[in-house]
């Protein structure tokens, strides 16, 4: 099978790591020591997941990962991830809450409301963004989309079709009630990311972050289809303070080609990138060995272990204030 690499060549695509793989070296689990998982998708969940908070939690501390934010693509896990701090005090776990349909889009009163419980991160809109087709378009069974698609097409088979969540208008003017959830990110002090939006998108909020006093930004997987920025926008991106979010499951699932995710970490450097996993797929690795994962191949791609604690443990644990 051959994989489209964004400057038009093509790849050969790799074995994937499933949930039977070795485990990660010894050597890069002691790397990644101490570092936090920014994007972790856990049950309980609308769709089967690998191992529920708890569980995760624990495994996390018995490998040496400082913590981890709790991602759903459709309610807020603050309270979640408090009750898992009170039951499994070892990892540091925290919240979220992504700003799709389900808690009302671009809604000011529910990250307030995240805000007091506890949440670290703001995602925009994922599932129900309006540059993200993969749930509102009719695919071919065996086509390589993640499981919330398939849920997305479930929900619209069944009349819960939703449209989107725009965060522009028509001339790329970002929306008030955009503005009004980035003040309130801003006052709260909390992680903006900006989930499955547009490229131009995507600069249009960045740029009305910084301009409302968001100190601490994340672009989401940058090299997720529906995202594919260029190394350019990249670079572009991190000098408005913006650290790019490298997800080993986006290489790991073939959205990506390996290559293409390394050549654009070389380009815009260690410093403006960090780790994270995406995991907690039924048919992924253990959440917990995401990073470590991780940083195995970058060792073998010549990465240097200080890079590499950049990447997974400095950066990360600066993006939550830790």
């Amino acid at each position: 099978m051959l994989l489209l690499s964004t400057d038009g060549s093509t790849t050969m695509t790799e074995v994937q790591i499933g949930p039977d793989a070795a485990p990660p070296s010894d050597r890069a689990l002691e790397l990644v020591g101490g570092a936090y998982d920014l994007h972790v998708h856990l049950a309980p969940d609308v769709m089967a997941r690998s191992a529920y908070d708890d569980e995760a939690a624990r495994r996390f501390a018995e490998v040496g990962m400082a913590g981890m934010v709790l991602k759903s693509h459709y309610v807020p896990t603050a309270e979640r991830a408090a009750l898992i701090r009170r039951f499994v005090p070892q990892t540091d776990t925290l919240g979220a809450i992504t700003l799709n349909a389900t808690v009302g889009g671009l809604n000011p009163l529910a990250v307030e409301i995240a805000a007091r419980e506890g949440a670290a991160i703001v995602w925009m809109p994922t599932v129900d963004a309006a540059n993200e087709t993969a749930g509102r378009m009719d695919l071919p069974p065996d086509a390589n989309v993640p499981v919330w698609a398939r849920l997305q097409q479930d929900l619209r088979r069944r009349g819960f079709a939703t449209p989107p969540v725009p965060v522009v208008d028509g001339d790329g003017r970002v929306l008030p009630e955009l503005l009004d959830v980035l003040r309130l990110i801003a006052e709260h002090d909390l992680v903006l990311a900006t989930g499955h939006l547009h490229r131009d998108e995507i600069f249009a909020v960045v740029a009305a972050a910084v301009d409302v006093g968001v100190t601490r930004i994340i672009v989401t997987h940058p090299e997720f289809p529906s995202q594919n920025l260029a190394p350019a926008d990249q670079v572009a991106l991190a000098e408005r303070g913006a650290l790019l979010e490298r997800c080993f499951t986006t290489p790991n699932t073939e959205k990506v080609a390996w290559d293409v995710m390394l050549r654009h970490i070389r380009h815009c450097g260690p410093a403006a990138s960090f780790l994270a996993s995406d995991l907690g797929q039924t048919t992924a690795p253990p959440v917990q060995h995401g990073l470590a994962h991780f940083a195995d191949r970058l060792l073998a791609e010549g990465f240097s272990e200080a890079d590499i604690r950049t990447m997974a443990v400095g950066n990360t644990r600066r993006l939550l204030g830790r």
